[in-house]
């Protein structure tokens, strides 16, 4: 998910240690690195940061904001049918897996792998705005239940944070791989297990999207 660069001093080093730590990681990304990124000197970083982790908070923070944005305009939220919306996202999500791995991968999905036990700060803020992207799928969750009149024995936001679950692993997988085909291909195969939730028999009541 490329991000636009601002001209202002702090959200460009917020804008480089996006670009930086999931390229690199929260360890290995030192203060030095996320300065040249940005074009700035330590100066200007210590001006706005207390250090690392106080970037990396509201990196996750601008990130987590800037993702609401994408989404909420996304052409898969105009649609009319709750389930074509669920499908639709994950759609939109294969069709943005492009350009170099830290420009589609997750910052915070990369640094919460790391830093779960050695920060909590980053930790909690990581598992609120994850949580809060998946809850922004339960309401078409629910209306497709109630639509399609399924007696599911799992809620929908235990299905909104398994389509996270896929999607973050999925992002291991082409950093593995060095490539966006294995990730698209999983959340090719997520779109067709929501397919079989909603409708075991898909060709009987409707087509795919």
């Amino acid at each position: 998910m490329r991000m636009q660069i601002a001209h202002d001093s702090r959200t460009k080093l917020i804008d480089a240690a996006l670009y930086v730590i999931r390229a690199k990681g929260f360890t290995a990304a030192r203060v030095e690195d996320i300065c040249e990124a940005a074009e700035l000197t330590k100066g200007s970083f210590f001006h706005h940061f207390a250090g690392k982790e106080d970037l990396a908070l509201a990196a996750a923070e601008h990130f987590s904001a800037y993702a609401d944005q994408v989404f909420s305009t996304a052409p898969y939220q105009f649609l009319s049918d709750p389930l074509d919306r669920l499908l639709g996202y994950v759609e939109f999500r294969i069709s943005i897996l492009k350009g170099d791995l830290p420009e589609y991968t997750c910052l915070l999905g990369t640094m919460v792998q790391e830093t779960y036990d050695t920060h909590p700060a980053i930790r909690k803020v990581c598992d609120r705005c994850i949580a809060a992207h998946a809850a922004t799928l339960v309401r078409d969750i629910d209306a497709a239940i109630e639509k399609y009149g399924i007696a599911a024995d799992w809620t929908a936001a235990s299905l909104a944070y398994h389509t996270q679950a896929v999607i973050q692993g999925a992002f291991i997988l082409a950093k593995a791989q060095q490539s966006s085909q294995v990730a698209a291909a999983c959340l090719d195969h997520l779109r067709r297990y929501i397919q079989i939730l909603f409708d075991p028999q898909p060709n009987s009541k409707r087509q795919e999207v």
